[in-house]
């Protein structure tokens, strides 16, 4: 594989610091034509999409006027393209989302975890604290899911198979988006049961540059949804509700399980697609931040929302520092 280093993070004391780990990957920054413009690694690295492909798996729903058909406001669109925190503004809307559609959470097959707005902000989650699936950060897309279901009289048991009506259409519609054959794409089940399928990282560029320049008018109400209620999309302390809150209304970000970031930017026509191959998300963090220094789209990264992922502290039990978290990422012009 043709992978180059993103991010080292290294251990000291005294002041000197010594590189412990090195995280490899590849970017790619391709423009709305779906021109290769800069690269680090492999910019064809094939990359399942995971929570990148919310905002493409939400089109179906859009395109078949859902969205005045359950009379859904903005902030509940978002949350079908959302891996929200589980924050209770979170549940409330995904509740209201099922409501819509007859449904409720039993409805719900993405399972359930402790919400991630624990994680995210370092606060202990309560020792009484049940999760359901209502807090599972893919909530939002299952409801949007079963919605479509609802409307267009499709199964509800099944919903996630990936010989589901709806699953299929949305394989295809992906497909048309990055310019491939739906049916080709590689088929795997993401960490909520849902089908997910695996792009050529440049391709996952190519859709977030489409997304942000796009005139259509499904990925433009997508494109709006996001970026004007981006809290919907994240949650508190988390790096897509900074790099949405950067810029309003012109930068899109998603970031995806194991290692994936997305970025769209409307102003400049670019999308950004990064895996680290790894899977650590502390790398994926600071090499976002690093891209977009290096791309020219924010000067001082330290001096904005996006300060904790310039360089982290590493830090022991004890609250020591041990070392830092640092960018190496080096992106080479193709076009």
């Amino acid at each position: 594989m043709n992978l180059a280093p993103l991010v080292e993070v290294t251990r000291g004391a005294n002041g000197v610091d010594t590189v412990e780990c090195v995280h490899y990957g590849s970017v790619a920054v391709v423009d709305a034509q779906g021109r290769l413009r800069y690269a680090a690694g492999d910019p064809s690295f094939l990359t399942f999409s995971r929570s990148t492909l919310k905002p493409f798996q939400a089109l179906p729903f859009v395109e078949g006027d859902g969205v005045a058909y359950f009379g859904l406001s903005q902030a509940e669109l978002a949350l079908l393209c959302a891996s929200h925190s589980g924050e209770s503004f979170h549940v409330d809307g995904v509740k209201r989302l099922l409501s819509k559609a007859g449904c409720d959470e039993r409805h719900l097959q993405c399972g359930c975890h402790v919400p991630t707005f624990y994680s995210a902000t370092g606060k202990r989650a309560p020792a009484d604290l049940k999760p359901t699936p209502l807090h599972h950060n893919c909530s939002g897309k299952h409801a949007g899911f079963l919605a479509y279901c609802v409307q267009h009289g499709l199964p509800l048991d099944s919903y996630l198979d990936p010989n589901h009506a709806l699953q299929q259409k949305i394989r295809a519609r992906v497909g048309n988006v990055v310019g491939l054959e739906g049916d080709a794409l590689p088929l795997g089940i993401d960490g909520c049961s849902a089908p997910n399928y695996a792009l050529p990282l440049d391709k996952l560029a190519a859709a977030y540059a489409r997304l942000a320049a796009s005139d259509e008018a499904a990925l433009s109400t997508l494109f709006a949804a996001m970026t004007q209620q981006p809290e919907m999309v994240s949650g508190t302390a988390r790096n897509d509700l900074a790099f949405m809150r950067m810029a309003p209304g012109d930068w899109v970000a998603k970031i995806g399980a194991d290692g994936v970031q997305t970025i769209g930017v409307r102003s400049a026509g670019l999308g950004i697609a990064i895996k680290v191959v790894d899977g650590n998300m502390r790398a994926l963090y600071t090499a976002a931040v690093a891209v977009l220094k290096a791309l020219g789209l924010v000067t001082t990264p330290e001096d904005t929302g996006l300060a904790p992922w310039v360089t982290p502290v590493v830090k022991n039990a004890r609250g020591t520092r041990t070392g830092v978290v640092r960018p190496v990422v080096e992106l080479r012009r193709v076009s």
